[in-house]
Order: C-alpha cells, then structure tokens, then sequence
C-alpha cells in the first residue's frame, strides 16, 4: 500500500486510478465515449465523488452543454440548486473568481410560505422564485424532480428558461421521467439518466466546470 497523505496527492491518485479503470470498462464494453475534454472531466469527478463507475454511461450532454457551461461562466453567472447540500458543495470562491453566484432558496420563509399556501413542492417554489433573477442562469437538481416539471412547465408558458439545467434527481417517484423530459428540452442540459444521482453529484458537476474553466483561464485559453 502506498502512503498518499496530501490532498493534492490523494486526488491525483484517484484520478488516474480512475482513468485506468475507465479506460478497461470501456474496452470491455468496445465503446468509444468520444466525449469532449471537458464532458471527460465531468464524468470522471463524478466517479470521484460517488465510486460510482455507472455514471460513465448515465451521464448524457445535450445541446453542447459543456460548451454553454464554460460560456456562462466566462461571463459571471447565477447558478441556482435545489439543496443548500449541493451549494455547501460548490467551490463557490472560483466560482466568485468568474464574477458567479450561487444560491439556494429552499429554506427561505418566502418559499415556504408559497409552498404553503399554493400546495406546491418548495422546489416548485424556488424555481418561480428564480424565475424573477436576470440571466445568465445554470440551474442544478440533486434533489428535486418537482423542480424540474416546474421548470419544463415554465418553459412551455414562456415564463422561464434556464441557460442551463443540470439534471441529476435521485429517487424513485418521477426522477426518470422528468430526466427524461429534460432529454427533450432545447436548451442544454447535463443529465444523470435512470434513478442515481444526488446533491454531490450536482455540486461535482458545477465543480468540475469551475476547475476546468479555471484551467483554461490560467493557461490563457
């Protein structure tokens, strides 16, 4: 057994114990992913966060959502989760470092009184609570699945649309479906599909678009 005790080190580690062990699941599978580096690098922090190896075939980008993401967060952007889990999970000082926000609003007394009062989800709640702040906007669900039909349900009234959702519900009552409803969207979407998925998974995603723009930017890409 060898002795990695530093962070940086453990992480490096696992990464390429990642890589190795991706590269053989794929040969077994005699699938080429041919992904873009920075759809590969949001699939393999994920594995990072959940061991999960699944989430190389579940993971789907719709609407070059890679290439939206690092646009919007070129730009500064508002990214908004369905659990302060998620947000607690966000490098939020990098994402600071691109003029970025972001926010959770599922504890909020506004929304829980909306909740309350309309007999709505507080997932519900917060996405027309979002729906008020300017864009550029990334949503991210861990979480919710409500948020979601709430979302495609805006979308289909013109009254909100995402610049990109980040869809990665885990459970069991309407995650699939609504993961899959958001396979139809025009809009760019990052989507865990089947019942895995989960706060960490959401955070690991938005993390590791911050990483990668942040490489680009200190290598003057």
């Amino acid at each position: 057994m060898n002795a990695y005790t530093k962070p940086g080190d453990i992480e490096a580690r696992s990464m390429a114990l990642i890589g190795e062990e991706l590269q053989d699941i794929r040969a077994r599978r005699g699938t080429d992913t041919a992904r873009s580096p920075l759809e590969e690098a949001i699939v393999r922090r994920v594995i990072h966060t959940t061991a999960d190896f699944d989430f190389d075939e579940n993971l789907l980008f719709t609407n070059h959502a890679a290439d939206r993401a690092l646009d919007l967060l070129r730009g500064g952007c508002t990214i908004i989760t369905d659990t302060n889990m998620a947000l607690a999970g966000i490098n939020k000082t990098v994402l600071a470092s691109f003029g970025g926000r972001a926010f959770c609003f599922m504890a909020d007394e506004d929304i829980a009184q909306t909740a309350r009062t309309r007999g709505v989800t507080r997932a519900e709640a917060s996405v027309d609570k979002a729906a008020f702040l300017p864009p550029p906007l990334i949503y991210a669900v861990g979480n919710a699945p409500t948020a979601l039909l709430r979302i495609a349900a805006l979308r289909g009234s013109g009254g909100f649309s995402p610049d990109l959702v980040i869809a990665v519900p885990v459970g069991f009552v309407n995650v699939v479906e609504a993961k899959e409803l958001c396979l139809g969207f025009d809009i760019p979407c990052i989507v865990a599909r089947g019942r895995k998925g989960g706060s960490a998974v959401a955070a690991a995603i938005v993390n590791a678009m911050l990483y990668f723009r942040e490489d680009r930017q200190q290598t003057g890409v």
